[in-house]
């Protein structure tokens, strides 16, 4: 049995690790995965490369195999192809609208879309003759209808000729005729729902009070069968069918619906149905997990990670499907119409296809956000929000919503709150802590100061620069703010590559702020190498940042996994969460204002027990930059302003950056010299900037000889102590 079997992971993905290499898990994977085959929601706070990846994805595909392997094999099947269930008179968490989430006693209903109705009907209904009542209460304010409706009607309460509802303006509807009734109701308002199939009436209460007839039933719909139904838009109500007393008791010769003769009662063919066809899904665009990643490359990689996590597993299969901008829409939703079971994607698409039905979230069972910081950071709050509000919180098959979240910084008070709103008391998996520097990375910082070093003046080959200061004459002698702005975009050109000449880079991240400051760079790189396809080039390079195209910012992750190229000029952004291992140097242009930001990217050399080294370039000048709040975000945007006064510019303060990053690490970084000189010896010994330290013996040669004088000193005093004692022992005896 291997160490994930221990865990409880089944066998064909233990030897789908195996055969990935993987012998022991991770300290992430060994807390969370447990946590997550028990049915808990999951906070993880590891650094990338830490395993966290499958830490969640194991699990997951675990728990969808199972279900599907399950309804394959006919557990808990009846003939019909229906699960055997003892259905209750609940709310239906089959029967429901894509928004409209349904509590786990069955008994309470919530929509949180503004701008479309959800609806829900109950598991059971009547038919035939008897009359029959339930209590219907208004739990939060927003637009709420109740009301009656035949299978065969639209979970739109009222808006065809197989509903009859009663709407909280006081309006009673059907067959999209809205007419005058009763009165309107709110807030804690109770509704009484009656239904008259003897005399074929519809009628409602406002808290006991009768409002009188409301429908008559055409006779053709008597046989039909009626099921207790509701419509919300951005509303809460809570279902009595007669589980408890009701607050205000029905008229008299009215039944609770929960004690409808047994004859007279109908199941809802939507409850607990299920295929046998390999998935758990009646609907082939509801899969059971979803995950939402940052960036495309993010998600390509746990896209390329669950297919090897799988590839052991059979009859049946798990189908997982990629969802990002860039690929086409068409192939992505024929993919949905085939059926899927695990959905990993990026927001933007994501959010594309569900608004537009193409993707349902009605059989959600895990909802993931991957790198959670960064998908707020990048402004998805309301997105991941709107996303969780339409998935049921209770599954299918009766099991609660899980809520997994992971990042390498997830400690930002932003993503705390976040978790607080839409998880149900996750466990943290916390083998972080807050923000730490880990040991295997020396990062040093270089001060970039324009007014001491001056070679700026006469530099015949230089970076272009991101014309901030395009119009304000910057120029040796003009001793002002812009000039000396402008200058430290000169040096940091200068610098970025005296570092690289100095220790000899040839596999490097470069971190620029902006996409137009990495574009500078990789044209400067390419200017000095000869250009981009000279084979000898010394600084080889490609670009990742969100204005590439789709397919070339994956040709360009390829070409520098694969050693093709020796530097990856990027943005946090473009950046995040891709998984390149034992990487020897990592160079920041510019700091970033996240602090945890900073952890997040000099955490990436060093890793797997190799010492990497990060260079910071720090400017001792405040220096203006571009920070686009603009409708085009940049594009074709030239303001110079500052963003204070409609423009598009700020001042960055990169001193006060360091600051923040000392004081929130709680250290001290080391600074270096402009010549940018690292003292090897300055890394412990250990390892050398990310290779492996040669195996040259055991190491105790040079020990024992660095201790020589040590032993020597305490051979001559043990002799003395010795001697001592002898002559004390001796003198006594006389």
């Amino acid at each position: 049995m291997s160490a994930f079997e221990e865990m409880g992971v089944l066998p064909e993905i233990g030897k789908s690790v195996d055969e990935m290499g993987w012998t022991l898990p991770t300290d992430v994977q060994a807390e969370a995965i447990p946590l997550i085959l028990g049915g808990g929601d999951v906070l993880m706070a590891a650094e990338t490369g830490s395993g966290k990846t499958g830490a969640f994805c194991l699990p997951i595909i675990q728990i969808v195999w199972e279900t599907i392997k399950d309804i394959q094999e006919g557990k808990g099947i009846n003939k019909s192809g229906a699960k055997s269930i003892n259905i209750k008179w609940l709310l239906s968490v089959f029967d429901r609208g894509s928004a409209m989430a349904v509590s786990p006693d069955g008994l309470l209903c919530q929509s949180r879309e503004h701008k479309e109705w959800h609806g829900c009907r109950s598991t059971k209904g009547v038919v035939s003759s008897g009359k029959y009542f339930y209590e219907a209460t208004v739990t939060d304010e927003g637009l709420c209808r109740v009301g009656w409706s035949t299978q065969a009607a639209k979970l739109d309460l009222g808006t065809d000729k197989f509903g009859f509802g009663f709407g909280g303006t006081g309006k009673k509807s059907n067959n999209k005729q809205f007419d005058d009734y009763g009165e309107s109701f709110g807030m804690l308002d109770v509704i009484g729902c009656y239904l008259n199939l003897d005399e074929g009436k519809i009628k409602f209460s406002k808290n006991g009070k009768d409002l009188g007839n409301a429908f008559i039933i055409p006779k053709n719909l008597i046989q039909a069968g009626f099921f207790a139904a509701v419509v919300l838009k951005n509303a809460e109500m809570k279902f009595n069918f007669g589980n408890t007393d009701f607050k205000y008791k029905p008229e008299a010769g009215y039944t609770a619906l929960s004690k409808a003769p047994k004859e007279m009662t109908i199941t809802n063919n939507a409850s607990g149905e299920a295929t046998t066809s390999g998935s758990s899904n009646t609907q082939q665009n509801a899969p059971q997990a979803i995950i939402i990643e940052p960036s495309r490359e993010l998600a390509e990689q746990t896209y390329k990670q669950i297919e090897m996590f799988k590839q052991c597993m059979s009859n049946p299969s798990i189908r997982q499907l990629l969802i990002i901008g860039g690929v086409a829409a068409k192939d992505q939703i024929s993919q949905l119409k085939e059926g899927v079971d695990i959905v990993v994607g990026t927001p933007g698409r994501l959010e594309d296809l569900i608004s537009t039905g193409q993707l349902s979230l009605t059989q959600i069972r895990f909802f993931v956000l991957d790198e959670a910081d960064g998908l707020l950071q990048q402004g998805y709050k309301d997105l991941i929000n709107r996303v969780h509000g339409q998935i049921p919180k209770i599954t299918s098959d009766g099991k609660r919503l899980q809520m997994i979240v992971c990042s390498a910084t997830l400690h930002s008070f932003e993503v705390k709150k976040l978790a607080e709103s839409i998880m149900h008391f996750p466990t943290w998996v916390d083998l972080k802590g807050e923000d730490a520097v880990p040991e295997t990375v020396h990062h040093v910082v270089v001060i970039i100061d324009p007014r001491k070093d001056t070679e700026w003046h006469s530099m015949k080959k230089h970076i272009q620069t991101d014309n901030v200061h395009a119009q304000d004459n910057p120029r040796p002698g003009n001793n002002n703010a812009e000039t000396f702005s402008e200058a430290v975009k000169l040096l940091k050109g200068q610098y970025v590559l005296r570092a690289i000449d100095e220790h000899k880079m040839d596999r490097c991240l470069v971190f620029c702020r902006t996409k137009i400051d990495c574009d500078n760079m990789e044209r400067y790189f390419n200017q000095l190498g000869g250009g981009p396809h000279n084979k000898n080039n010394p600084y080889s390079c490609v670009c990742l940042h969100s204005d590439r195209k789709p397919q070339e910012r994956k040709e360009n992750l390829e070409k520098f996994k694969k050693s093709q190229v020796k530097f990856l000029i990027c943005t946090d952004v473009a950046a995040r969460g891709i998984d390149i291992t034992g990487m020897p140097y990592v160079i920041n242009v510019t700091l970033p204002d996240e602090k945890s930001n900073y952890v997040h990217r000099i955490g990436r050399v060093g890793r797997a027990e190799r010492m990497g080294l990060a260079i910071s370039l720090v400017s001792a000048v405040p220096e203006k930059v571009w920070y686009h709040g603009c409708p085009s975000r940049g594009k074709n945007c030239w303001n110079t302003n500052l963003t204070d006064r409609g423009g598009c510019c700020i001042w960055y303060n990169e001193m006060q950056y360091l600051s923040d990053i000392e004081d929130h690490l709680n250290i001290t970084i080391q600074q270096v010299e402009p010549d940018l000189k690292v003292p090897k010896d300055e890394f412990d010994g250990k390892v050398v900037y990310g290779q492996k330290k040669l195996n040259t013996g055991s190491g105790y040669i040079n020990h024992v000889a660095q201790m020589a004088p040590t032993v020597q000193e305490l051979s001559i005093l043990e002799t003395k102590a010795q001697t001592f004692f002898l002559k004390r022992h001796f003198l006594k005896a006389m």
